[in-house]
């Protein structure tokens, strides 16, 4: 076996095929977008080049056949503002061959070593925690989009290396026969009936104004953790715009007291419903045959990507205010049947606990693990 750096454009195609051949035979498996992926090793594309480094490998067997692909990078503004010098892996695919597996996982640790790192925490992404993090080890099937889904045999790998796991991170899902309706809307009431507090979903033609208010949220509620990078009205402009074609108004929601932004919750269509038919392309036919699926309903789940509230206005019901907002727009929505939340690490114990009150049920868990480099 041999590793390859990815250092030309053939072998960067290479890096987008793996998977294709992997999981070609695993009905599960939806495939990212190329664009998808290829944004994240694109320094143009990509903020977190500004602040850190990127390596990624091919791995060929001794007959030149592709058969795993990993990648490292590490962040130095987030090792300066933790005080940990801990990088990451990920976009890790392999077969079910523990040499094969432990040679990239070197690979990962030796690159990183040479940067004074001393652990790395994977699989996880260079860019935001919404997309490409953790392992599946439980509820392989319907992976959401951008989405980490893997076969069941990675555990083992990862764990017979050494990782250990970090954090989980839960995925829900929840239908209209679940839902605890008699108990949010008795909350719910006292907060949409107080003058001081209005919601309001997303509309597309006041993009600038619900943009603002999404990075005014987003950095007063983030703003405690120690890997906090505040948000920019850039970054959310350029993916409110990507995302218009998945988006359906009604189900973006915002919280307001007193005419301040105070909460948000964001929901898209699960858009892997179409991108299965797709196979990780969007030119011409892919659009086409995307407008249809969309059209026609062939999407039946909206899929909750990011909730938040501003901590001074926490524990006032406002959570439950935007939840029956969106409740009631999927309930007109006939083709519209779930709603799954993700993630949901288990240092979060309060949206754990709203989550369980609102009648979801469990249905996936990542891991996000950690290796120590102890020599």
């Amino acid at each position: 076996m041999i590793v390859v750096e990815v250092t030309n454009n053939k072998q960067a195609k290479q890096f987008i095929k793996v998977p294709h051949l992997l999981y070609k035979d695993d009905e599960q498996w939806v495939s990212p977008l190329d664009q998808d992926i290829e944004d994240v090793f694109d320094e143009n594309q990509n903020p977190f080049y500004k602040n850190g480094e990127l390596k990624r490998w091919l791995l060929f067997n001794n007959k030149n056949r592709l058969i795993g692909r990993v990648a490292a990078f590490y962040n130095q503004k987030y090792i300066e503002q933790s005080g940990k010098r801990v990088g990451g892996m990920g976009f890790f695919e392999c077969i079910n061959n523990q040499e094969a597996a432990f040679l990239l996982f070197d690979t990962c640790r030796n690159w990183l070593k040479s940067k004074n790192i001393t652990s790395m925490d994977g699989p996880i992404n260079f860019g935001e925690k919404d997309r490409f993090w953790g392992l599946m080890v439980e509820g392989f099937k319907n992976p959401s989009y951008l989405e980490n889904y893997n076969p069941p045999f990675y555990q083992h790998l990862f764990e017979a290396y050494g990782f250990v796991k970090l954090f989980e991170q839960s995925t829900s899902e929840i239908t209209a026969a679940t839902f605890n309706h008699a108990r949010f809307s008795k909350i719910a009431s006292r907060v949409l009936q107080n003058p001081a507090y209005r919601f309001e979903h997303y509309a597309d033609d006041q993009i600038d104004r619900f943009a603002k208010d999404f990075v005014h949220i987003y950095n007063l509620a983030w703003a405690h953790r120690p890997d906090f990078t505040p948000m920019t009205m850039e970054r959310v402009m350029i993916t409110l715009k990507a995302l218009r074609p998945i988006l359906k108004e009604d189900i973006i929601w915002f919280a307001y007291a007193n005419n301040e932004p105070a909460g948000f919750y964001v929901n898209t269509i699960d858009v892997n419903q179409i991108f299965k038919h797709l196979r990780g392309k969007m030119n011409w036919w892919a659009k086409i045959k995307f407008v249809w699926y969309r059209k026609f309903g062939r999407v039946d789940r909206a899929r909750g990507i990011v909730f938040g509230i501003i901590p001074k206005y926490q524990n006032l019901g406002l959570e439950a205010g935007m939840i029956m907002k969106f409740y009631e727009a999927i309930s007109k929505t006939k083709y519209l049947r779930a709603s799954e939340l993700s993630w949901i690490g288990d240092f979060n114990p309060k949206m754990h606990s709203l989550f369980e009150a609102l009648g979801a049920k469990q249905t996936k868990m990542h891991y996000t693990y950690q290796y120590q480099f102890n020599d």
